[in-house]
């Protein structure tokens, strides 16, 4: 019997996620987390043998999540599965701890075959993201200006430059306007930007939101 912590805050992702591998894994427990509190619960009072994780979570982040499992729990595998196919979330999420990553636009048959390789000990990332993470690579990405962004501030340069106002994130990541003001300031300033325009021209010219 394995047991797979699938840990995001949409029902019906979790829903999805537990049909797929279970057509594939015979013998297989699930346990469900649509936050991070429920989530670190859960992995302090059970054993796993897996666990799924969304980036983007209520409140605290999914990096904050995966830090602290791994801290506590440095043999656990942890397949971060997220909304973004970008080359620079897998390599945050990998340097994090991840065991592997995955794109939730990839097929089905990539997240059984992520599953498949995490149980077995190894690590995973599809071939496709595999050769985006090499041509990041050489174009010595860690050198550029968003480097330098926390997890959380670069999620949210993101969604800035996707159009989203700082009371939608909010409202998305549960935490004050406030707050996400403080990070939207931090983050300028590491960039040494003064407008978010200039944060748009600079995602869109990095292709940072494909």
């Amino acid at each position: 019997m394995k047991n797979i912590l699938v840990i995001d805050d949409h029902a019906v992702m979790r829903e999805g996620i537990k049909q797929i591998l279970e057509d594939d894994f015979l013998k297989v427990r699930f346990g469900e987390a649509g936050n991070a509190g429920e989530a670190l619960d859960l992995v302090r009072r059970q054993k796993w043998d897996v666990v799924i994780l969304d980036i983007v979570l209520p409140g605290r982040s999914g990096f904050d999540v995966l830090k602290e499992i791994r801290r506590d729990n440095p043999k656990l595998p942890i397949l971060v599965y997220s909304m973004h196919a970008e080359e620079e979330f897998a390599i945050r999420a990998l340097r994090s701890g991840a065991s592997g990553y995955l794109a939730k636009t990839d097929v089905a048959e990539e997240l059984v075959k992520a599953i498949r390789h995490l149980l077995e000990g190894r690590k995973y990332i599809s071939e496709s993201l595999a050769e985006r993470l090499a041509s990041e690579l050489d174009t010595q990405a860690d050198k550029q200006p968003h480097s330098r962004l926390s997890n959380r501030e670069y999620q949210i340069m993101l969604m800035l430059a996707s159009g989203k106002t700082i009371s939608q994130i909010a409202a998305e990541m549960s935490l004050s306007i406030k707050t996400i003001s403080t990070y939207r300031t931090r983050m300028l300033g590491k960039m040494e930007m003064k407008s978010i325009a200039e944060v748009i021209h600079y995602v869109i010219e990095r292709k940072l939101l494909e």
